[in-house]
């Protein structure tokens, strides 16, 4: 029997790798001959550059940059198995865990630090990069980014703003010819399954805003900040590109990576395609997948999802594995073969992220054990 593990990590308890090397465990254990393509996925947000480095045998560097608060952070980029490709996270650089509850603001964040990073990058020599966007802390549409890059943005008074979310209100004069010349020899392709635009209801401020600290009542303020601060930019430069899918990514760093002609891609197809996914699922049997929590948002392009739809093309049946099931989630059985929660009881959240491997591994081993009696029926029915 070949088996298909394909996780997304369990956000704040379990990494995608950590996930699948649990399940793959579990079923090593009740069927010792099967084989198990261990295949962590990411769609963009957090553990996405890990998942990169470790499917293609690539390397970590460590860094020191600034983190969402402007403070000093130890962060890192990969380079994966090319030696010549280099992937960013802003999870790992501006993320939202980052940031304490009582704080989170993002007219106080800032993604200056991963302008920060890439520039460190690039002088070391690389010019190929992938730009993860989900798990932001941000929502300054960029700024502190393109400032990082050598972007100066200046208010009224002719001085530099701060590279915070709040100087989008303030932002009178932009000026791109100061930009690093080193930037006009990378080339960026971004990870994320956002096809948000920059502004309006299904914008950035809208629709990610309010998760990251924007207040209700602040957030058509804030939005027409946006949309002043990027039309600004995009007559300086003569395009039109907030309306663009993705442009909202990373609470509008999608927008100003496409300033950079990046190009924007699907987080879970280019993991898809650095691991091989679609060959791995040819002469399986079935498929695992999970996330830590699968609800009717799932079928929005998540990496179970998109797991699923490569099984399907394949004639493989998938298996959700997630860390609970939420809203909505009848809406899955028709893309998966069963749905199962690690949850036991009831359980708070705190609960059930401080025991996530040790309720993963009891759940693995049911499918497992489901899957053992599935293998050998079929080879009962062989010898008949």
């Amino acid at each position: 029997m070949k088996i298909v593990v394909a996780p997304d990590s369990f956000k704040g308890s379990l990494t995608a790798l950590q996930v699948g090397n649990i399940i793959q465990e579990a079923l090593k254990n009740e069927i010792p001959d099967v084989q198990v393509e261990m295949t962590p996925m990411a769609d963009g947000g957090e553990g996405t550059l890990e998942t990169l480095v470790y499917a293609t045998k690539g390397k970590r560097f460590q860094v020191t940059s600034s983190g969402p608060l402007m403070e000093h952070v130890t962060t890192e980029y990969g380079v994966l198995g090319d030696g010549k490709t280099v992937v960013t996270e802003i999870a790992a650089i501006s993320g939202l865990p980052m940031v304490p509850v009582n704080k989170r603001n993002p007219l106080n964040t800032s993604t200056y630090g991963m302008g920060d990073v890439i520039l460190k990058a690039a002088n070391d020599g690389y010019r190929e990069f992938i730009i993860c966007l989900g798990g932001s802390s941000t929502n300054d549409g960029g700024l502190g980014m393109l400032q990082a890059l050598g972007v100066q943005f200046l208010d009224g008074n002719n001085k530099e703003v701060p590279p915070l979310g709040e100087s989008i209100y303030n932002v009178e004069k932009v000026n791109f010819t100061t930009l690093d010349p080193i930037i006009h020899d990378c080339r960026f392709t971004i990870a994320s399954d956002v096809d948000s635009p920059l502004c309006g209801k299904n914008g950035a401020t809208y629709i990610f805003g309010p998760q990251k600290g924007v207040r209700e009542e602040d957030l058509e303020e804030y939005d027409q900040a946006m949309y002043r601060y990027a039309s600004l930019i995009e007559d300086h430069l003569g395009i039109n590109l907030q309306k663009n899918p993705g442009a909202g990514s990373a609470g509008g760093l999608g927008f100003a990576f496409l300033l950079l002609n990046a190009k924007i891609e699907s987080g879970s197809k280019i993991i898809a395609d650095a691991t091989n996914l679609k060959n791995k699922m040819k002469d399986a049997d079935f498929a695992i997948t999970g996330e830590g929590q699968s609800d009717y948002q799932t079928l929005f392009g998540k990496v179970p999802s998109f797991v699923a739809k490569l099984a399907k093309e394949a004639e493989v049946k998938t298996i959700l594995l997630s860390g609970s099931l939420g809203k909505g989630y009848e809406d899955l059985y028709g893309h998966f073969m069963s749905c199962h929660s690690i949850t036991v009881g009831p359980m708070t959240l705190v609960e059930c992220m401080k025991n996530a491997e040790t309720l993963l591994a009891n759940e693995a081993r049911n499918i497992a054990g489901l899957l053992k009696e599935i293998s050998e029926e079929r080879a009962r029915q062989k010898v008949l």
